[in-house]
């Protein structure tokens, strides 16, 4: 993990919070600090983060509506600590939206398992938006070729084959992407 984000009401309780993640040998970029949702919102804004640790409760609010903001407009994990008597309800209002739950007090196993696991988690949604990421282009490239080819056969009186047969040789004559050559044509028919 490279940035780290604490969000939690005391100095004391961060400074216990950095010296487990220390002592467990993470060694982040950086670790930024912030005692409220609406400062940790703000930081969330000006900067990239891989994790986040809500120690709740926090001064301005309990911490769940931030976890939950956080999973749905980063790509961070996140790791609340709450006290064991509310885990379950704290659980029920913010799992499905990918938040960790983890009860306090906590011990150093189960927290190093726990960012763990947050980790694991994180990395399996970030390539999987890669992925989908992809799949994405790939298919708007489909999609402009298509249309190309459209224009061609309108235009230019090909068949399918001869109008797909001319993107691929266009490609391949000016060392450029299909996409490419097929957003020039679009371009040059409209």
């Amino acid at each position: 993990m490279e940035n780290i984000l604490l969000v939690t009401a005391s100095r004391k309780s961060a400074d216990m919070l950095l010296s487990l993640i220390q002592a467990g040998g993470w060694r982040p970029e950086r670790i930024l600090v912030a005692g409220s949702c609406n400062e940790a919102r703000r930081l969330l804004i000006e900067n990239h983060v891989d994790l986040i640790l809500i120690n709740t409760p926090l001064s301005d609010e309990f911490g769940h509506d931030f976890a939950i903001y956080a999973c749905q407009n980063t790509l961070s994990g996140v790791l609340m600590l709450v006290k064991s008597e509310l885990a379950d309800s704290v659980s029920e209002r913010v799992e499905q939206d990918g938040v960790f739950v983890v009860t306090k007090p906590i011990s150093r196993p189960m927290f190093y398992q726990s960012l763990h696991l947050v980790n694991s988690s994180r990395m399996r949604v970030y390539t999987l938006q890669k992925e989908n990421h992809r799949l994405r282009r790939q298919m708007e490239d489909m999609r402009l070729i298509s249309r190309a080819k459209c224009l061609l056969i309108a235009e230019k009186h090909m068949s399918e084959d001869e109008a797909h047969s001319y993107i691929e040789k266009q490609a391949m004559n000016y060392r450029q992407t299909k996409r490419d050559i097929a957003e020039e044509i679009i371009r040059s028919f409209t």
